[in-house]
């Protein structure tokens, strides 16, 4: 008789399709982990991409989330969708890699940046630019968990309640950073825009 996989608990209502996806991916099951990646590895890439703001970088991020997700499969409890638990755990490993994408992203800036197609002029071009410099700069500066909060309210248009479920932290907490993202953000943009686009 074959032996009987006994699937992790999980509250009522929990999709039964998830719930056997992730019972075998507990058990290091190579094609659940396969199915698991085709499912979602897209939403954890842009994801990435978005908190990291680099294609190499995110690309590195998602390898380590999936390589990581057998051993975390066994402590999911299907509180939040699957997907919403591979963002967690793409935050959960994010910090070198933000460190990581400003260093090549400082990098690259030394190297001529070519210009938006829909911008045509001199001026426009170099305005844009600098633009887009002081962006990146900015959020360089964040620290992870406010870029966490900007990227998933703002960018990603969660509600608070969601990203907070997603970060692990609580919705009040989650209000705070994405408060903080966005002062930080206004006062870098400022000084940017007070020094005449030159910052």
């Amino acid at each position: 008789m074959a032996p009987v996989r006994l699937l992790p608990s999980a509250p009522a209502g929990a999709d039964a399709a998830s719930v056997d996806l992730v019972a075998r991916l507990s058990v290091g099951d190579d094609a659940a982990l396969r199915e698991a990646y085709r499912q979602h590895h897209e939403a954890v890439r842009v994801f990435a991409n978005r908190l990291v703001n680099d294609l190499a970088a995110a690309e590195d991020l998602v390898h380590e989330v999936f390589v990581a997700l057998p051993r975390a499969a066994r402590r999911f409890r299907h509180e939040v969708p699957l997907r919403q638990f591979l963002i967690g755990m793409a935050i959960n490993h994010a910090r070198h890699h933000v460190r990581a994408a400003v260093r090549r992203r400082r990098a690259q800036q030394r190297l001529a940046q070519q210009p938006a197609p829909q911008v045509t002029t001199p001026d426009r071009i170099a305005e844009h630019k600098q633009l887009g410099r002081a962006l990146v700069a900015a959020l360089d500066q964040l620290p992870l968990d406010q870029r966490v909060a900007f990227v998933l309210c703002q960018i990603e248009e969660r509600s608070s309640v969601d990203a907070a479920r997603i970060a692990g932290t609580t919705d009040g907490n989650m209000r705070i950073r994405l408060l903080r993202a966005r002062q930080a953000l206004r006062r870098a943009l400022a000084g940017w825009s007070e020094q005449g686009g030159n910052a």
